[in-house]
């Protein structure tokens, strides 16, 4: 695969924000399209790679209005279709509740599926307490859901508690995000001991029944804890027991073993379905050395 057919998409100011975290973690990988960023965060950026909705300057223009950003990401159908032409995979962040997210990213994933691209969205919910703005973000998850082959729904309460604690400011520096976005796009770009390509992942996300992601990060004498990081991530209470595809990259440094791999592997894959299918990944990485990160896209989850 080329860098062209890979595309980082950030939806409204938040998902702006975490999209370019991540281009710049896995830069010269992927390319990076911004809808509707802050102008701060886009001084650096060509005009190729910023979209902005309509006439307005800003995602102000479709504060709490879904519908409004909905049109407006309508009407530029033709050239977005350009920007997605021989993509490959759609990575689409965003967070919902609010005009732009929860307007633009499900008609952004439609026009992306509508392509041909593999659509994976990450979508970030509001706070508990913002009840208004969790209304408009349920029903936004719902159409997302809809045009994306894997969603995932992030709680804004863990998110930020996770962050918080790793001393970031959660709405600038989302870690877990970056670490999934930039494990997922180095599994599919870079050589390995074992590789995985396109196919593969199209061959897990085709899988009937819920899916989502999921990275695990840790010391590589001690597997059970990356299982542990794993399933602690910043998501919506979700059980993956009983998934039907397991598609799962092991990345590690120059003094990761066979077994390590193996021990690993068979930690993530043991609450799976008998007869589910498992595709492995593995990768040397260098700065690795002493830990292990695992990225894990399982699917045909039933609820």
């Amino acid at each position: 695969m080329e860098a062209s057919q890979i595309k980082i998409v950030g939806v409204g100011t938040l998902g702006c924000a975490w999209a370019i975290q991540s281009f710049n973690s896995c830069k010269g990988l992927a390319e990076l399209l911004l809808v509707d960023a802050d102008e701060n965060l886009t001084n650096s950026f060509s005009d190729e790679q910023i979209c902005l909705l309509g006439n307005a300057n800003s995602g102000a223009g479709n504060a709490s209005l879904p519908p409004l950003a909905e049109q407006r990401m309508r009407s530029m159908d033709k050239s977005m279709f350009e920007k997605f032409d021989e993509v490959e995979i759609v990575i689409i962040i965003t967070a919902l509740g609010g005009g732009t997210g929860s307007g633009a990213a499900p008609e952004i994933a439609r026009q992306a599926k509508a392509t041909g691209s593999i659509v994976l969205s990450i979508a970030c919910m509001p706070f508990e307490f913002q009840q208004s703005r969790l209304k408009l973000a349920v029903s936004a998850f719902e159409k997302l859901d809809k045009f994306s082959d894997v969603c995932i729904e992030l709680s804004a309460e863990r998110l930020a508690k996770q962050e918080n604690l790793r001393g970031n400011i959660w709405t600038d520096n989302a870690s877990w995000i970056e670490s999934l976005v930039d494990g997922l796009v180095r599994t599919l770009m870079d050589m390995g001991l074992i590789n995985l390509d396109l196919m593969d992942l199209k061959t897990i996300v085709c899988k009937d029944g819920l899916s989502t992601m999921l990275v695990g990060y840790g010391d590589n004498q001690k597997p059970k804890e990356i299982l542990e990081s794993a399933l602690v991530a910043p998501l919506a209470q979700f059980d993956v027991k009983g998934a039907k595809g397991c598609l799962l990259q092991i990345d590690g440094g120059t003094d990761m073993t066979i077994s390590q791999v193996d021990e690993l592997a068979n930690k993530f894959t043991k609450a799976l379905d008998d007869d589910a299918q498992v595709i492995l990944g593995a990768r040397i990485t260098p700065e690795l050395t002493g830990k292990l990160r695992v990225v894990c896209v399982l699917s045909g989850i039933q609820t």
